[in-house]
């Protein structure tokens, strides 16, 4: 079995962090799924990667449905949503709670990871067309966008009631959402972008951002790093909750389309229509071109480490770029004692525990982790007394 290249050392005063030799290349390669070739128009995924929501559909096809894979992309089977113009579709952290949107039909959510479906009675807006859905971790808050309407709407119960937010943004056309519910940033088709600190009960003024129409925006789990994408320019980002904004150096194209990034904001995934997936690890500060087919992508979702990434294309196959896992341990004090805890993983980890180093004597812990889902961190509360010792990660 293959343990994780990061070791903890830890007193109840001193952190050590040790990197072992193991250190390998992650490479990019992307992968076809198990899905069928299909004018795919939307895709999200749990925070682990292994429970995926693509959607078909979009403004001409009216015979559009939502297929679901438990198994990350491998095996895929059609939920029972009604046929519409799907444009949109979101997932809760653990990817039990659905929501997706109909171009011209309204908004409907799952509680049972697409088993059942159920039309949400959100106000009926003579002009706007749905183009973006948002949802919390624990599939709670919910925001909606409404294209060619000044009005996003809010719910703070999983859907069944939703009321409209105030903004400045005219024809709106993104909308993303912080793992709390807390952080809102949305956008519009003319280059402007608000935020929300509140869950969207007042919004920042609006910034416009240079470069194009159809921005799209995306949030890290506790939205402090916001994403937002122009056609025809670079990636925008902020790493204060929106409050300013600065390009990075992805190179322009007329047809970038959608991000998503991992749940710490810094490996971030962009695609463009004409064939183009560029990814960075650093936030944007570099980047390196995906070697992916050169298919019209629509949509792209993340894991929450970063490593699954799954990209839908309007025509083909479901496609998937896998790296192999490498979490970062952090250790820190609670009132109830030291936590241990690192950003979900898209693979099976065990917690050991070695008192020496040389030789290594690692025992599993029997205690698990448990999710939080204010940043998508799996927490261990270390057993109290003599907590001295090293610990890892073993990849199951």
């Amino acid at each position: 079995m293959r343990s994780t290249r990061l070791l903890l050392s830890a007193t109840a005063l001193i952190v050590a962090m040790v990197i072992s030799r193991a250190a390998h290349a992650q490479s990019e390669t992307w992968t076809p799924t198990g899905s069928s070739s299909n004018q795919w128009y939307a895709v999200a995924c749990s925070a682990d990667g292994t429970r995926v929501a693509a959607a078909t559909g979009g403004q001409f096809d009216v015979t559009g449905q939502i297929h679901i894979s438990t198994d990350s992309g491998t095996n895929w089977t059609v939920t029972s949503a009604p046929l519409q113009r799907w444009t949109c579709v979101a997932s809760s952290a653990d990817g039990t709670k659905l929501i997706g949107a109909a171009y011209d039909r309204g908004i409907y959510t799952s509680a049972d990871s697409g088993t059942t479906w159920t039309s949400n009675n959100v106000a009926n807006v003579q002009f706007g067309l749905w183009n973006s859905v948002g949802s919390s971790a624990d599939g709670s808050t919910l925001f909606a966008t409404r294209y060619r309407n000044f009005v996003l709407y809010s719910s703070s119960n999983s859907g069944v009631l939703w009321a409209p937010t105030t903004n400045n943004l005219a024809d709106l056309f993104s909308v993303a959402v912080s793992a709390d519910g807390t952080i809102a940033v949305a956008s519009d088709n003319n280059g402007h972008v608000a935020s929300s600190t509140n869950s969207g009960l007042t919004w920042s003024t609006n910034t416009f951002l240079p470069g194009g129409s159809g921005m799209r925006v995306a949030a890290s789990a506790d939205g402090h790093r916001l994403l937002a994408v122009p056609m025809g320019a670079t990636v925008y980002a902020s790493t204060n909750y929106g409050a300013t904004w600065a390009s990075n150096s992805l190179p322009p194209n007329s047809s970038w389309l959608a991000p998503a990034c991992s749940a710490d904001g810094r490996r971030i995934t962009v695609i463009a229509q004409k064939g183009l997936i560029y990814s960075s690890t650093n936030s944007g500060l570099t980047w390196t071109s995906n070697s992916a087919p050169g298919l019209t992508w629509q949509s792209v979702a993340s894991s929450a480490d970063g490593n699954s990434v799954f990209a839908a294309p309007s025509g083909g196959k479901i496609w998937v770029r896998r790296t192999t896992p490498a979490p970062v341990l952090a250790l820190t004090n609670s009132a109830s004692g030291l936590v241990l805890s690192w950003v979900l993983p898209s693979a099976q980890f065990v917690v050991q525990r070695s008192d020496i180093l040389q030789p290594p004597a690692w025992t599993d812990l029997s205690n698990a982790p448990l999710l939080n889902l204010t940043n998508l961190q799996n927490q261990l509360l270390l057993p109290t007394g003599n907590v001295s010792g090293y610990y890892r990660l073993r990849n199951q």
